[in-house]
C-alpha cells in the first residue's frame, strides 16, 4: 500500500526517525478508523522534498533538500488559502534572492475535499480578447482562464500586456473566491538588453517567482490538492517559451524587426538570432535587478551532478528528455547526449482533473 511504501522510505532515509513498525501500526489504525491518516510535520517535509526529487520534468533538482516547507494544513477556507498564497509569494521572493518554497494546505479526506487554487501559477498575466475573439493583449495561454475570472466577477484589469490575474480559490463546497494579489507580493523585472537600448522601449517585463499552484502533492496515498511550490526561473523558460512561443507573446518577429534581420526566409535563421538576443536580455535584466535566475548551460551541468548523486545513492532519477533538454541550444548542453528513466515515482506532484459545480 502507498502509506507503507512511503513510511518505509522515510524511515530508511531518516535514521533519526527510529524503527518504522510502531509508526506503521499507528497509521494503519488511523486508516481503518478514518479512511485516511495524518502525516507528521517531519513526514510532510520529507515527502514534499522527495516529490521535487521525483519530478521528471524539472531540471533544477540539485537542491531538493533545501525546499522550505510551509505547513498550513490547518487552513481549509478560501480566504485563508488566499492570504497564505500571498504570504508564500512574499517569503519566496525574499527581495530577489528567490527561495524554493512550498505551502501545503489541508489534505483531501473522505467526504471533505481540500481547497484548490484554480490558477496554473500564483502569478500569471491575463490574455485579453478583442471583439473578434482573438487575443489583443497579454498572454494568449491564459485567455480561457481570463474569461473564467471575468465570468466570476473580475473586472479585467487595465487591458495591458501584463495584467496579473486574480487568484481563484475554491474551498468547503462554496463558490470560488477571487482574490487580488497585492503589488507588494509581485516582484517584476523590466527587460532591457546590454547592447541594444531600444529593447527597453518594448516595455517588456516578467515576474520573478514561478509558483505552480494547480498540482496535487501526493505523499503515501494522501492527496494535498492545494500545495503551491516554486523554485527560480531558468532564463529559457521566459526568453525561449513565455515570450517567444507563437501561442504566448510571440515576440520573435518584433525583436527581429528591431534588429534589422532578414525575415524573408527561415534559411536566414532570423528566428534563431532573435531568440538568442531575447534570452540575453532576460538573463541580463534579472542579473542587473539582483533577482535569482539561472542559465540553461549552468542548470544542465547541475542536473548531471544531481543525476550522479542519485545514482551513487542507489536511486532512480526520473527524467523526461523532452523537458530536461533546454529549448535553446539543447545539443550544447550535457543533458542532450544521454537517455533517462522516464518513470513515475512517489511522492509526486500530479495533475488531477478539476471538477467543480462552479466551472463553466
Amino acid at each position: 500500500m502507498d502509506a507503507e511504501s512511503f513510511l518505509r522510505t522515510y524511515h530508511a532515509e531518516t535514521p533519526s526517525a527510529g524503527p518504522v513498525e510502531p509508526r506503521l501500526r499507528q497509521v494503519l489504525a488511523q486508516i481503518g478508523q478514518y479512511g485516511t491518516y495524518t502525516h507528521t510535520a517531519e513526514e510532510l517535509a520529507f515527502g514534499a522534498r522527495v516529490a521535487w526529487r521525483n519530478s521528471g520534468r524539472c531540471i533544477g533538482r540539485l537542491y531538493w533538500r533545501s525546499l522550505r516547507v510551509r505547513d498550513h494544513r490547518s487552513v481549509d477556507t478560501a480566504e485563508g488559502v488566499a492570504v497564505e498564497c500571498v504570504n508564500h509569494l512574499r517569503e519566496a521572493t525574499a527581495s530577489g534572492r528567490i527561495r524554493p518554497t512550498i505551502t501545503v494546505f489541508a489534505q483531501d479526506r473522505p467526504g471533505r475535499p481540500g481547497p484548490r487554487v484554480w490558477n496554473e501559477q500564483l502569478i500569471r498575466y491575463a490574455g485579453h480578447l478583442g471583439p473578434e475573439g482573438a487575443v489583443v493583449a497579454g498572454d494568449a495561454r491564459n485567455a480561457a482562464f481570463t474569461a473564467t475570472a471575468r465570468r466570476l466577477g473580475w473586472t479585467g484589469g487595465s487591458g495591458s500586456e501584463f495584467d496579473v490575474l486574480p487568484l481563484v480559490v475554491e474551498a468547503g463546497g462554496k463558490p470560488p473566491l477571487l482574490a487580488t494579489v497585492p503589488g507588494d507580493a509581485i516582484l517584476e523585472v523590466p527587460l532591457e538588453h546590454p547592447a541594444h537600448p531600444w529593447f527597453a522601449d518594448l516595455g517588456l517585463r516578467w515576474h520573478a517567482v514561478p509558483a505552480i499552484s494547480n498540482m496535487c502533492l501526493e505523499i503515501g496515498g494522501v492527496c494535498y490538492p492545494c500545495a503551491p511550490f516554486n523554485g527560480w526561473y531558468m532564463g529559457t523558460e521566459i526568453g525561449a517559451r513565455n515570450l517567444a512561443d507563437e501561442d504566448r507573446y510571440n515576440l520573435l518577429p518584433v525583436v527581429a524587426d528591431r534588429l534589422g534581420l532578414d525575415t524573408s526566409s527561415d534559411r536566414t535563421l532570423w528566428k534563431d538570432q532573435a531568440l538568442v538576443e531575447l534570452n540575453v536580455a532576460v538573463l541580463h535584466s534579472f542579473g542587473r535587478a539582483g533577482v535569482t535566475i539561472t542559465d540553461h548551460h549552468t542548470e544542465a551541468r547541475r542536473f548531471i551532478s544531481h543525476l550522479e548523486r542519485e545514482e551513487r545513492s542507489g536511486r532512480i532519477c526520473p527524467a523526461d528528455w523532452s523537458w530536461i533538454v533546454p529549448p535553446l541550444s539543447g545539443s550544447l548542453t550535457p543533458v542532450f547526449h544521454r537517455y533517462y528513466d522516464d518513470v513515475q515515482l512517489s511522492p509526486a506532484f500530479v495533475h488531477h482533473p478539476r471538477t467543480s459545480e462552479y466551472e463553466g
